[in-house]
């Protein structure tokens, strides 16, 4: 199996589904209300194991019944909990969720224990990042930990794969530590400067990047699929025609599948149709982690 360590947030998203987004000040009535487990790092972390992979994650928690609740559900996918730690200060982090009648979002995200998950806890979980193929992050955690990581695993010759959410100005070092970054349109347009509408303007977003020292770079673009590009070679990978009903927890499954695909071996072009077909399936479900493919779906 690919051994694969996340380090990122662990999350409980509280949902509600709506006919529609409320305007400042609105209130509306909405629909279902639901409670799943989430944060982009667990949620990669699940995503990678369903796929296959040997997962190790290293986040923070409250110690409440969130918390709890997240271990746990995180042991029954077979992923290594060794390194989450509870923190006895800060709650558990919370993301609020709309969801519309087309299966867009809006989140908001209280981070809590999230935001103490500090480079002593990475030195702890020397073990697992030693015995890693690929290092795999998100941004819900402070930047000064990602930074301090992915430095780590430079060292020990680790591929660090960065999914850059949500978006924010990277230090220039961060760059030339990273085998591959995979923004979206609109992170790559932060991180650029420049406007992602159709191949042509990912091109030049990812030339941004692999100038400033990133080695490959996946600009994922919704329902246009996702645009590969290195030193090598560039290529657009069409996503499969569905009909979405929460786009959540999307990206996410992405990213914890290809790096599952790239850890096994697999090209470029495999790995990353693999993900793809994994994330237009995890669309067509409700929730974050609820809606995960597992492996049998994806061959």
């Amino acid at each position: 199996m690919a051994s694969i360590v996340v380090i990122g947030s662990s999350n409980t998203d509280m949902v509600v589904k709506s006919n529609k987004f409320p305007k400042p000040g609105e209130t509306i009535m909405g629909g279902e209300f639901f409670m799943f487990s989430g944060g982009k790092g667990a949620n990669q972390a699940v995503a990678a194991a369903r796929a296959g992979g040997a997962v190790s994650f290293i986040a923070k928690t409250g110690d409440d019944i969130f918390g709890q609740r997240a271990i746990t559900e995180l042991r029954n996918e077979g992923i290594d909990c060794t390194y989450i730690t509870a923190d006895n200060n800060k709650a558990s982090g919370v993301a609020l969720i709309i969801v519309d009648d087309k299966g867009e979002n809006e989140i908001v995200v209280a981070p809590g224990a999230n935001d103490t998950l500090h480079e002593e806890h990475i030195e702890a979980a020397n073990d697992a990042i030693k015995e890693a193929t690929i290092i795999l992050f998100q941004l819900e955690i402070p930047l000064s930990t990602v930074l301090f990581a992915a430095k780590k695993g430079k060292e020990l010759n680790k591929k660090i794969v960065l999914n850059p959410a949500p978006a924010t100005i990277l230090p220039t070092e961060l760059f030339a530590c990273l085998y591959l970054i995979t923004p979206n349109e609109t992170e790559a347009e932060i991180l650029t400067g420049i406007k992602v509408t159709d191949t042509n303007s990912a091109s030049k977003a990812a030339d941004k990047l692999l100038l400033a020292g990133v080695e490959n770079v996946i600009i994922t673009m919704g329902a246009a699929g996702a645009y590969f590009k290195n030193a090598e070679m560039e290529m657009q990978i069409p996503s499969h025609k569905v009909t979405a009903v929460d786009t959540t927890a999307a990206g996410d499954v992405f990213n914890g599948v290809l790096v599952v695909e790239l850890a096994q071996g697999n090209s470029w072009e495999e790995a990353i149709k693999t993900a793809c077909k994994a994330a237009s399936i995890s669309v067509t479900r409700m929730g974050a982690q609820a809606s995960m493919p597992y492996r049998h779906e994806l061959i």
